[in-house]
């Protein structure tokens, strides 16, 4: 029983080390294969997480089955250091996401999104020119908008008004309720002359690589996105903080059967 903890940790830091490997294969596959600033972006995080995953797990590994006291001291401050960071986190992604919501419009069936319902840091971050125009280049070579307007080509006007949009679509890919323009397809709207003091009317443009995609419901259809991924996330850390603090709690006591086994040499 003395040595169960030990074994489990190897156990654990074993079928870490294999996950490592596909993860970093996914990383390097995508960094010979990107072909769009999307792509590339996510290969650096995904090679990052495979190399942190793969020296973490090896010293753990090591540590436990080869009694490496000095490795396991490392492997510990590094999951603790682990748990604070995803524990911190969690608790940003909570505030950050706490406001913002859409809003639901008489007759419609999609909701409308307004950039200043959401938090500052998250406006902040979209309303960054460079940071933007990234966004818009992934938004557009994700055909976003172009696979609405495959979806709804056939709709009359009172049919799509009934459509149950997602964020992106109702803030990116057609003009804001406001404007009152009149309605050709999912992504041609005519323009009318309008009252509305909305800055997302004169934002609209038919041109299909445009669209709305500079529009300020663009960026909070975005932020709508990224809140209710961010609570999913959030709510996943919770779990993955818990197996941490168990995994953390058995390494303690592998570290503690190794120091005795070192005070027994001796």
């Amino acid at each position: 029983m003395v040595r169960f903890s030990n074994n489990l940790i190897g156990l654990l830091n074993f079928l870490t080390l294999l996950l490592s490997i596909p993860i970093l294969v996914t990383g390097v596959w995508l960094s010979r294969q990107a072909n769009t600033e999307c792509e590339r972006w996510l290969e650096k995080p995904i090679i990052a997480l495979g190399v942190f995953l793969l020296l973490v797990s090896l010293a753990g590994l090591i540590g436990a089955c080869c009694r490496a006291t000095w490795l396991l001291w490392i492997y510990l401050v590094v999951m603790f250091l682990l748990i604070v960071l995803v524990f911190a986190f969690t608790i940003f992604a909570f505030v950050v996401t706490n406001k913002g919501a859409g809003e639901t419009l008489s007759g419609r069936g999609y909701k409308e999104y307004r950039l200043g319902d959401y938090s500052n840091w998250l406006q902040k971050r979209v309303n960054n020119t460079n940071t933007w125009n990234r966004i818009k280049s992934c938004l557009y070579t994700s055909k976003v908008c172009s696979d609405f307007n495959s979806t709804y080509l056939s709709d009359t006007v009172e049919k799509f008004y009934t459509e149950n949009l997602s964020a992106l679509q109702s803030g990116c890919c057609k003009p804001s309720n406001d404007c009152g323009f009149t309605y050709q397809s999912p992504t041609v709207w005519n323009k009318t002359s309008t009252t509305s003091t909305n800055p997302d009317c004169d934002a609209w443009n038919n041109d299909q690589t445009v669209l709305c995609f500079n529009c300020q419901a663009c960026k909070a259809g975005l932020l709508q996105n990224i809140k209710t991924n961010w609570k999913r996330t959030a709510i996943v850390n919770i779990i993955f903080l818990v197996f941490l603090v168990i995994v953390y709690s058995i390494g303690c006591c592998a570290f503690r059967n190794n120091r005795a086994d070192n005070w027994k040499r001796y």
